[in-house]
């Protein structure tokens, strides 16, 4: 097989016209040519970090629309499913990507449980930890959340980072805001990148002690403009990367939106090719081509090198997208779950109190991170209530994986005005997260997630919506298109119960996310991030 058309070759920061020879999945021969075809030839995008279970598709759905936007590989964390199934989730992950061309790389979950502050479905210990990294299936150890464990020198901790070594796997960074002496201690264990950089002096310091920044833009997390800058002058140490991406969002684009739009800045285009083509490869290892004789003939045609619109994409030779159209085929899977708790009662969701002032999440949109605030209650015959007004709605988290009274909380900038929303995607444990204007749409929303043994829903007074999450109670096991339509459908419905917030199903999603600062709410309860330890709601 013989393609022809502009040869995109980063390495050396030339564009010629030529043709690549392709013969038994890999590059036979590059040369250059004399045609007169005007597209352009270059290295398929790799995303650095993602978690494929944010996308709702198990990995053979995630690839049907991935290859689409020229996306060859990933490197994923399977984080999610680990903590609800423990590593025979991850193994779920890794035999269900085998069966499709896209290479996804997986690494080994480093935190599962997050923390010891929340209730998860499984644990996955230094043991486990040895053997995954002896597996050549893994390819990384995973995010080390976990940097409160490093910084104190657990011996669980840091018994996880030496498999790691030991078997000669790069070890990844989760460290939002942490900086000075307390980040040198974090990069000297051994830990290499962070994709959780939310400020351009942060990531700046993390680059110039030694780290690969990870620039990230998901359905949440959005920092691409505050760490874009950084690119020019440090391109050989960043990449790209989504995190978490809703299905909608990834019917859209991928790592070519975000190409287009580092283009667009007028940064250099082979700069911003060596992040999101080059740089993920070289770090982790990967057995992925980078258009080079004798490589894996895993590469992309684009029409122009500003928009990086996609018309063909290839792995190990083969044609997997053309034109918008996917040809990644159906893949047949055993749906895993571990749901365990019965329905509940309105009065589960009472919090009795007579104090007149209350601590309350205030969630920041497009942001992991959140901050506390002081709001005045709003009691009715004792029992907190939420206050549409003020915009101080109850917000809960259930165990779902055994019974136990559920948690409660208050949060600030959801601003439903009527009804609730609720979900089985609640980081990093997966139980129950809802929020709503009332104890009874609450409970409602919860009791149609448990129903259905997982799922994302929106509930009022006249309707019901639910997406169905059979899959570890967090994937579906429907096609990225039907999913996006109902999650779409779902997230107007919130925005038409007077959410404002831009995704307000992932930023429910990170509500529990007790790792990041600075108050979040536990199936245990409300948990100082920056303290690390549980607070009161009430203010004395």
């Amino acid at each position: 097989m013989i393609i022809q058309g502009n040869i995109v070759d980063i390495q050396n920061k030339r564009i010629y016209k030529g043709e690549i020879e392709v013969k038994n999945k890999k590059i036979l021969e590059i040369r250059e040519s004399i045609h007169n075809k005007e597209n352009y030839i270059l290295p398929g995008f790799v995303d650095a970090h993602i978690h494929i279970e944010s996308s709702m598709l198990v990995p053979s759905e995630f690839a049907k629309i991935a290859v689409i936007h020229g996306t060859v590989a990933t490197v994923s964390d399977p984080h999610e499913i680990a903590n609800v199934l423990g590593v025979k989730g991850v193994e779920f992950m890794i035999e269900n990507g085998k069966k499709v061309p896209l290479k996804f790389n997986f690494g080994a979950p480093s935190c599962v449980p997050a923390t010891s502050f929340e209730s998860a479905g499984a644990i996955i210990n230094a043991d486990d930890i040895q053997l995954m990294m002896e597996n050549p299936d893994i390819k990384y150890l995973a995010e080390m959340m976990n940097y409160p464990g490093v910084l104190f020198n657990d011996e669980e901790v840091l018994a996880k980072i030496q498999h790691a070594k030991n078997n000669h796997k790069p070890i990844d960074g989760h460290a939002p805001g942490l900086r000075g002496k307390d980040v040198s201690k974090y990069i000297a264990a051994g830990i290499s990148t962070d994709h959780e950089c939310f400020s351009f002096d942060e990531a700046k310091e993390k680059l110039e002690k030694g780290m690969k920044v990870i620039i990230r833009e998901g359905s949440a997390a959005k920092n691409f403009e505050a760490l874009i800058d950084l690119l020019p002058e440090n391109y050989k140490n960043m990449m790209f990367c989504s995190d978490d991406k809703h299905p909608d969002d990834l019917l859209l684009g991928h790592i070519n939106q975000l190409c287009e739009r580092a283009v667009a800045k007028g940064i250099d285009v082979f700069k911003v090719l060596q992040a999101a083509c080059v740089n993920p490869v070289k770090h982790y290892n990967l057995e992925v081509g980078l258009l080079q004789k004798d490589d894996f003939a895993d590469f992309i045609v684009v029409d122009n090198l500003e928009n990086f619109t996609v018309l063909e994409t290839y792995i190990n030779g083969e044609l997997v997208a053309k034109n918008g159209k996917s040809f990644v085929k159906d893949v047949e899977f055993e749906i895993l779950n571990n749901f365990n708790t019965d329905k509940k009662k309105i009065s589960d969701f009472e919090f009795h109190s007579s104090s007149e002032k209350i601590i309350v999440i205030e969630a920041l949109d497009g942001e992991l991170i959140t901050n506390q605030i002081e709001a005045d209650s709003l009691i009715e015959e004792g029992n907190l209530v939420s206050n549409t007004k003020t915009d101080i709605l109850k917000m809960t988290v259930v165990n779902r994986y055994k019974n136990e009274q559920p948690a409660i909380a208050f949060i600030k900038n959801f601003g439903l005005k009527e009804g609730a929303i609720a979900s089985s995607v609640g980081h990093d444990s997966h139980n129950i997260i809802a929020v709503g204007v009332s104890d009874e749409a609450i409970c409602k929303a919860v009791n149609l997630i448990i129903e259905n043994r997982g799922g994302v829903c929106a509930v009022n007074q006249s309707e019901e919506k639910i997406v169905p999450l059979p899959v570890a109670g967090i994937m579906s096991d429907k096609s990225a298109q039907e999913i996006g339509k109902a999650y779409a459908a779902l997230d107007k419905m919130a925005k038409e119960m007077g959410s404002k917030l831009k995704a307000p199903y992932m930023s429910l999603s990170f509500m529990a996310l007790l790792v990041i600062p600075s108050l979040k709410l536990s199936d245990k309860g409300l948990f100082d991030g920056t303290s690390f330890k549980f607070t009161s709601l009430e203010i004395k």
